[in-house]
């Protein structure tokens, strides 16, 4: 499997803590990483766990609230520093993508690499795509316009069974077709189905991150089925008003989005400063959903397993 891994930067709802940072994670798919979401603290948390800054060339942010976007300016100016080149693409909101380009503009106005903003809609779209993924908006239930993002790799090309096509004695030049799916046919006109020649491809993998939301139905069907599924859980069952008031989930909230949608695993973040233990937010999770992880700084989790 080619690699698809999460990195954890920041967990942590409005204020940074001795316990947590504000929200922010990586995504290294086969080497080039993306960033979801770029709270304070970010940046120190990139050289913590060694992820190279040079990989990165992609920034999702999810909403305009501070605790989601107040470090990607001095995340910007880093890259400066760092003799960055090429481009640099933030996917946003319009209203933010008129704030950042003034900024960038008054504070680094000398860039050594292009800042690009992909203007993002409140509503599902695909919004960004290579040869190996693609990512669509989910539209979120929060105080202020919010999306989500589903990662999503495409189909892969099916591994060649070296045996069989060295006995058809198939040449080097055909067997980019037939790890796309081709038959192959003899000198003598003998059709080789494609099944003997190969074996299935990986699984492709798909991760959604849905961060800051009410529980909502909309959200369910958007993640149905993917495999890893990160959710808000800011409040555990103590302060369900306070959840419902601000546009936040309970970690039993996002329990029941991930039951319901299918999900394989779920990833629970986002806690607010009042929980000097998290423990509890799996504790009430696992009373919904069998497969829960506790988001913290520093963890790496390997999502193709």
């Amino acid at each position: 499997m080619e690699k698809f891994q999460l990195n954890i930067l920041g967990c942590g709802s409005a204020t940074c803590t001795t316990q947590h940072l504000q929200t922010s994670q990586v995504l290294d798919i086969r080497d080039n990483l993306f960033m979801i979401d770029c709270g304070e603290g970010t940046q120190l948390q990139m050289r913590r766990m060694k992820l190279k800054f040079a990989r990165l060339n992609n920034i999702f942010i999810s909403h305009l609230h501070g605790d989601h976007c107040f470090g990607l300016l001095g995340m910007l100016s880093t890259l400066a520093l760092l003799g960055k080149t090429g481009t640099m693409t933030i996917h946003i909101f319009k209203e933010g993508a008129e704030f950042f380009k003034n900024a960038l503009d008054f504070f680094a106005y000398d860039m050594p690499f292009e800042v690009k903003f992909n203007v993002i809609p409140n509503s599902k779209a695909v919004i960004y795509e290579d040869d190996a993924i693609t990512v669509t908006t989910i539209p979120l239930n929060h105080r202020v316009p919010t999306v989500g993002f589903l990662f999503r790799e495409k189909p892969k090309n099916r591994h060649i069974n070296r045996e069989m096509t060295d006995f058809y004695n198939i040449p080097i030049y055909k067997l980019n077709d037939i790890r796309k799916g081709a038959d192959f046919v003899t000198a003598d006109g003998k059709t080789i189905a494609n099944e003997l020649l190969t074996r299935p491809a990986d699984r492709s993998i798909s991760y959604a991150y849905c961060s800051d939301t009410k529980f909502s139905k909309k959200v369910i069907n958007a993640v149905k089925d993917v495999d890893w599924l990160y959710h808000e859980s800011t409040y555990a069952d103590d302060k369900y008003l306070s959840a419902r008031k601000r546009g936040h989930s309970t970690a039993r909230e996002a329990a029941t989005v991930a039951h319901e949608a299918g999900v394989k695993h779920l990833i629970l973040g986002h806690f607010s400063s009042q929980y000097n233990d998290n423990t509890r937010f799996k504790t009430e999770a696992l009373e919904v959903f069998h497969d829960v992880t506790l988001a913290k700084e520093g963890l790496r989790i390997d999502l193709t397993k």
